[in-house]
């Protein structure tokens, strides 16, 4: 995968409502109501980006999701990137 410029960053995070880019990743940060519902959608996270092949650098605490997404083989933000951005927008419905 080719990593994209910041400007063809910044123009596809027009469409990702929530998501910035910075350090060479696109990042988001999700609350939920409870510790609960962050973790199952995590585990529906999880098979979307292992059906991919391409797994996020998340953390959580209790309520709050963290996500980073960059493509290490090419040092940076691929079409790969937003491919699983977008299938987690999907995921929480937006």
């Amino acid at each position: 995968m080719k990593k994209l410029t910041e400007e063809q960053i910044q123009e596809k995070l027009q469409n990702l409502d929530g998501w910035e880019f910075s350090d060479d990743a696109i990042h988001t940060s999700l609350e939920f109501e409870n510790f609960k519902e962050a973790f199952a959608t995590m585990a529906r996270i999880a098979f979307e980006a292992e059906a991919m092949q391409h797994h996020p650098e998340w953390t959580n605490v209790y309520n709050t999701l963290e996500i980073s997404l960059s493509t290490h083989d090419a040092d940076g933000v691929t079409e790969k990137d937003f491919k699983l951005a977008q299938k987690i927008e999907d995921i929480l419905g937006n």
